[in-house]
């Protein structure tokens, strides 16, 4: 067996993970978050292993850091190693303990950025000050970005990156990040490990329903509100057409095969029932969506405004953007406009490349009995701006989680945690995918 991470390395996971949670870098929205401190912490663990890191900031405090590690083939494609350094809020009142304390407890480490995703900056520093340590270098060159504004816009993190430093980022092919590699317990004695090689795109939108104000006691059949009511009740209940994407095909063909199903995908709703829990793994990237989320009408009871505004949010399928925007026109009618608040692509990896293939060989390495397939994020990440750039996006954040821990509710949720053991199974499978990929 090849070279594994030392001792030192698994210490330091753990360590840099509770270190960064401890470093508030809460993005409330609206270029309200500041990440400089983790930024200068990440880059500070960098510059101890060798590695030079570049600070950048399109707006002071929001600062991101890149920096390469050259491989020994110039000919190989570059591969982008990447997380956000961000998180969203938690308010201390809900949790068991302070959401930026970073406390280990139990063989868990607790607080807001255990799961999304300092867990995965944390292993990214490890694996390198490691290789260090070991006179390591990669078959390809590796280029590490840890950004700000993943949890907004992303404007002032990997959007500014890819539009104006795009030269740093030469040469890469390939990128790696969140949302991919973790355990799934089906229920039934089965560990699944998804892999993600794609994203649905992002359609957040602001609709806007206009009327003639008045007097609350009065007739009035141009009311706003009513009008942006009718609009989203008509989107709220809307069911979308099925949509087979090749990852999502590929994806219910690998689990049906697994439990020993017809993979039918002519009765997709019939596989799902056979598949139980698991079809939770592919349910929400079977179709566009769209969820209206907020509300803004009025100023007094007794008066009718003259415009009501709500927003969506809005997830399209690769490929599915056309049927999207058509649907959306159809649905708000002729009385309610729309518009993108933000709009990001929709994105597709191929589950038969090389890479593929590499990071579903270094988790079956550490964890045999798991069961490796390729899935679809219903959400999305900084691989979309970086696909600017000619990068194809992969979700790979390796984590060998205990049954019962609820992965997805970690995500923005109360209590948020990563067990110590997560951690270390994260950094030998990334090291043993990194040092073949």
């Amino acid at each position: 067996m090849a070279e594994q991470p030392d001792g030192q390395a698994l210490d330091e996971v753990v360590t840099f993970t509770s270190d960064l949670i401890r470093i508030d870098t809460t993005n409330r929205g609206g270029g309200d978050c500041r990440e400089r401190p983790a930024a200068e912490y990440a880059a500070a663990r960098l510059a101890e292993a060798g590695i030079e890191p570049t600070l950048l900031e399109r707006t002071k405090g929001r600062t991101n850091v890149v920096a390469r590690v050259e491989g020994t083939d110039p000919s190989a494609g570059a591969l982008l190693l990447h997380g956000h350094l961000d998180v969203v809020p938690a308010a201390a009142a809900d949790w068991t303990v302070h959401p930026f304390s970073g406390e280990i407890r139990d063989g868990v480490v607790w607080g807001r950025g255990a799961v999304d995703m300092k867990n995965m900056d944390a292993m990214i520093l490890a694996v390198l000050r490691a290789w260090a340590r070991q006179g390591v270098r990669p078959r390809r060159d590796i280029v590490i970005a840890f950004t700000a504004d993943e949890e907004a816009s992303a404007e002032d993190g990997s959007g500014f990156l890819a539009d104006e430093h795009a030269a740093l980022f030469e040469g890469c092919t390939e990128g790696v990040s969140e949302s991919g590699a973790f355990t799934f317990h089906d229920g039934a004695g089965r560990q699944i490990y998804p892999l993600s090689a794609g994203e649905r795109g992002t359609a957040w939108l602001k609709l806007t329903a206009r009327g003639r104000a008045g007097h609350g006691s009065k007739v009035n059949k141009d009311n706003a509100v009513t009008r942006l009511a009718a609009a989203i009740t008509r989107i709220g209940e809307h069911e979308w057409p099925l949509r087979l994407t090749p990852t999502v095909r590929a994806a219910l063909t690998e689990l049906a095969e697994l439990y020993g199903i017809e993979p039918d995908l002519t009765d997709v709703d019939r596989l799902l029932d056979k598949l139980g829990p698991t079809a939770g793994l592919v349910e929400s990237t079977l179709r566009n969506s769209a969820n209206p989320t907020m509300l803004d009408a009025g100023y007094k009871i007794n008066v009718i405004p003259g415009e009501a505004v709500a927003h969506v949010d809005g997830r399209y399928l690769p490929g599915g953007e056309d049927e999207f925007r058509d649907t959306l026109d159809r649905l708000t009618g002729p009385d309610v406009d729309w518009e993108f608040h933000h709009h990001e692509v929709a994105l597709q990896a191929p589950v038969d490349s090389a890479t593929f293939a590499r990071m579903r060989a270094a988790v079956e390495e550490f964890a045999p009995e798991g069961h490796v397939v390729p899935y679809c994020m219903s959400g999305g990440t900084d691989a979309k701006q970086f696909s600017r750039l000619g990068i194809t996006g992969y979700g790979f954040t390796p984590l060998k989680l205990p049954e019962g821990y609820d992965y997805g509710a970690m995500f923005h949720g109360v209590d948020e945690r990563v067990p110590v053991e997560a951690l270390h199974f994260g950094v030998r499978v990334l090291d043993r995918f990194l040092r073949t990929a």
